[in-house]
């Protein structure tokens, strides 16, 4: 600007750490069919961003597997949150199991332009027809195509497999090597109106994902375990589950990481909760353990979103000792805020390491910073030693001489 010769003039430095919001973890994707869905408000091959609490848009869903997925999901909303931020992507029915899981795969490679589409990036994915399989020796197309999509939005998907044995359950999970994939060995039986039928459980735990968010400012650090599955009216099957007995086969399936749902049982030490139906599960199908608990991975997911928010704010400005401070300081603010909050264990604060930095990189415009963060594990096993302890009988000799002093 041309300064004034007799006046004011001012400007506004951008040197100062800045703040970032995050981003909403909790918009789920369901990529499914629907063949009486309304073509105009639900065309094939086309994202549509609705609310799952507004009626006009579920009375036009049809009654294909669209609408119990947001019905599933609704049914595990507690609180004033009666609905979700979703987006339908209605999908080609085949002519078969093949043919239908083929086009559900086909839609999963369409995932990275959804977001452009509606809006809104989707953090839960799921998606239908992932417990067929053409033969022992075939992957299901639409679990193959799964690790991608998610990787592509930074999300997370329940994946049913069969849930009619323990053994099959596990052999569709060794199909599996994602941190973003969690196996749910059993189906849901719900009520269509006076009717029960079975329908997969893998939406009602992106549901359970949902709320506990919701429960929790939104945030994706906790885990979901432990937690009431709403809505039930049984379980496609009874999966022998006990807390104290490693053998059961809830437990084997659990050790294969595949998620369960248990029964609630009454007066029994070993029963997940008193009544109702509780969700089982904490770990994804990564390989080895460093990343295996699936929370730790969206927790983790929602720091990167955070660490593009504020390096976009500061990329196309000049190298200066003032701009890379206030970016580091931006960053190091940031995870104090999630320290302070319990989301995170801890985290490194020498981030900038001269060795990693050289002339020839600052030359480039090219600034690395070494994070480290340590997301909070899950409780998964108590084990407590029960001694006998000498001192309480000293302390009961104690007494007795004393009483008998003073009664003498």
């Amino acid at each position: 600007m041309t300064e004034p010769v007799f006046g004011y003039s001012q400007s506004r430095p951008n040197d100062e750490p800045v703040p970032v919001l995050g981003a909403d973890f909790s918009k789920p994707i369901i990529f499914e069919t629907s063949a009486d869905a309304d073509d105009t408000m639900f065309p094939e091959g086309e994202p549509v961003r609705i609310s799952t609490s507004d009626p006009e848009a579920l009375a036009k869903l049809g009654t294909g597997g669209i609408l119990d997925a947001i019905k599933a999901i609704n049914s595990q909303l507690t609180g004033l949150n009666r609905g979700a931020d979703a987006t339908i992507f209605r999908v080609a029915e085949g002519t078969d199991t093949a043919a239908t899981a083929a086009n559900i795969a086909a839609a999963l490679g369409q995932i990275s332009y959804v977001a452009s589409e509606v809006n809104a990036t989707p953090r839960l994915v799921w998606a239908g027809r992932t417990g067929w399989r053409a033969d022992a020796q075939t992957v299901n197309p639409v679990v193959a195509a799964l690790p991608a999509a998610c990787e592509a939005v930074l999300g997370v998907a329940p994946v049913d497999v069969r849930d009619t044995s323990s053994a099959l359950a596990i052999a569709d999970r060794e199909t599996m090597s994602s941190q973003r994939l969690m196996p749910i060995g059993v189906a849901a039986r719900v009520y269509e109106g006076a009717s029960v039928v079975t329908r997969p459980m893998g939406p009602r735990v992106l549901g359970l994902f949902i709320r506990v968010d919701n429960e929790n400012e939104g945030k994706p650090f906790d885990p979901i375990a432990n937690r009431a599955i709403y809505g039930l009216a049984g379980l496609s099957r009874a999966i022998p589950f006990s807390l104290l007995d490693g053998s059961t086969e809830g437990q084997q399936m659990l050790d294969a990481e595949v998620s369960i749902v248990a029964k609630g049982e009454v007066n029994v030490d070993g029963a997940i909760a008193e009544g109702g139906y509780s969700f089982i599960g904490t770990d994804n199908t990564d390989t080895g353990e460093l990343w295996k608990q699936i929370h730790q991975v969206r927790g983790a997911d929602y720091i990167t979103v955070k660490l593009i928010q504020i390096t976009r704010q500061f990329l196309g400005k000049k190298i200066t000792a003032d701009l890379v401070e206030a970016y580091v300081n931006s960053i190091l603010f940031m995870l104090r805020d999630h320290k302070a909050a319990d989301d995170i264990l801890g985290y490194n604060q020498d981030v900038f390491i001269p060795d990693q930095n050289s002339p020839e990189q600052i030359r480039l415009g090219r600034i690395k910073l070494d994070l480290g963060i340590e997301p909070a594990p899950v409780f998964k096993r108590a084990h407590n030693d029960i001694h006998r302890y000498r001192p309480a009988v000293e302390g009961l000799v104690a007494d007795i001489v004393a009483r008998l002093s003073i009664s003498s």
